[in-house]
C-alpha cells in the first residue's frame, strides 16, 4: 500500500505515544498527560522511540495489499491481512510462543497505526467542494 510521508508520520507518532501510555502508570491513572510526556522527551529520546517502531511497523504498513481509496475514509483491513503482513517480517524471532506474543503485539500496534491515519481526501473530489 502506498502511504503519504504526511499519513506514515502521523501513524508513526500516534503508536509512539500509545507505547509510552502503555509503558507509563502516570499515563495510565491519567497523573500525566501524553502530550506533556511528548513534548518533555528531548529530540534524541523521541528519535530512539520512533526508530524502534518504525523498524517494526513501517515495512509492515508498507507490505499491506493496495486496497481501494475512499474519499473521508481511512484504508481498511482484516486483521488477518494485518497478520499476515507482520509475519513477512519477522526475521530473527526464534521460538513458537515468542514468535506469537510478537506477532500479537505487532498486529495491534499496525492496527493502532492504521486507526490514526487521516481520513483520506480524493484530490478530485476537494476540488469540486472548494
Amino acid at each position: 500500500m502506498q502511504f503519504t510521508e504526511a499519513e506514515l508520520t502521523v501513524a508513526l507518532t500516534a503508536v509512539a505515544k500509545a507505547t509510552l501510555a502503555a509503558q507509563s502508570k502516570e499515563i495510565r491513572k491519567g497523573r500525566v498527560d501524553v502530550e506533556d510526556v511528548w513534548r518533555d522527551l528531548d529530540g534524541y529520546g523521541r528519535y530512539q522511540l520512533l526508530d524502534s517502531l518504525g523498524t517494526q511497523i513501517l515495512p509492515v504498513l508498507v507490505s499491506l495489499p493496495d486496497v481501494p481509496r475512499v474519499h473521508g475514509e481511512r484504508p481498511a483491513y482484516k486483521a488477518s491481512q494485518i497478520r499476515v503482513a507482520v509475519e513477512e517480517h519477522l526475521d530473527g524471532v526464534e521460538g513458537r510462543l515468542r514468535r506469537v506474543a510478537v506477532v500479537a503485539a505487532r498486529t495491534a500496534l499496525v492496527q493502532n497505526a492504521l486507526a490514526q491515519l487521516p481520513t483520506w481526501v480524493d484530490p478530485e473530489k476537494s476540488l469540486g467542494e472548494g
